[in-house]
């Protein structure tokens, strides 16, 4: 019963993982940046995996997206793979742990649909990893030209995107984990033998019905000479 309970909480820190993981690719603010002026804000400038696109103080947008997949910078492609690579493998490791809990009724014995759940965790570790990497290389980039005092074109912060996506790759180790703890804990639970009685079940019924029954023999009857 407790493997059961932790499989389904290993489920739903995944699912919610992933679900997190995907929110990220259309989100707008990877990084933002605004200009302030005395007042108001009068420009706020965010960009994300696809493009870049810049706020006035009148809330209207710009946006330009990016003109060439291979005139990008080598980051964004690598961020883009990771985080595409991340969504298809919750994807799979979904399904398969969908299979592989006990509590569903398919993927066969316990032993296979073991295995299969460990299959899941370790797919929703790699789909973690995935995620992390991909927002801390993007953060990474932010960071070092934001205290670079050499570089001289627009500067931006952290923006949401990367907070959301580090959360979701971190639910979807943590449940990745639990996923591969239940191969050990379906191991280390016994297996009752069952031994099969039906033969003495059916000599004690037999049996049973035979003393119930009434003895009809008639009795017997003496000669009168047997008293004498």
């Amino acid at each position: 019963m407790a493997s059961t309970s932790a499989e389904i909480v290993a489920f739903l820190l995944t699912i919610s993982g992933w679900v997190l993981v995907s929110s990220t690719l259309p989100t707008d603010y990877w990084k933002v940046s605004s200009i302030d002026g005395t007042v108001i804000t009068t420009a706020t400038f965010w960009a994300n995996l696809w493009k870049t696109c810049v706020t006035d103080s009148t809330g209207v947008s710009n946006c330009k997206d990016f003109p060439s997949m291979l005139a990008l910078d080598g980051y964004i492609q690598a961020c883009r793979g990771l985080m595409i690579s991340a969504v298809c493998l919750g994807f799979f490791g979904s399904i398969f742990g969908l299979v592989g809990m006990k509590c569903t009724k398919i993927g066969g014995s316990d032993q296979n649909k073991a295995r299969i759940a460990c299959l899941a965790g370790l797919i929703f570790i790699l789909c973690g990893l995935c995620s992390m990497t991909g927002c801390s290389l993007y953060a990474h980039r932010i960071t070092s030209e934001f205290f670079d005092p050499s570089f001289v074109a627009q500067k931006y912060e952290l923006g949401a995107a990367l907070f959301i996506g580090w959360a979701g790759a971190s639910l979807c180790i943590i449940g990745g984990s639990i996923f591969c703890f239940s191969i050990a804990d379906n191991s280390k639970s016994p297996r009752r033998a069952y031994a099969y009685n039906g033969a003495a079940s059916v000599l004690s019924s037999r049996t049973k019905i035979h003393n119930s029954v009434p003895d009809k023999t008639s009795p017997k009857h003496f000669d009168k000479n047997a008293y004498v």
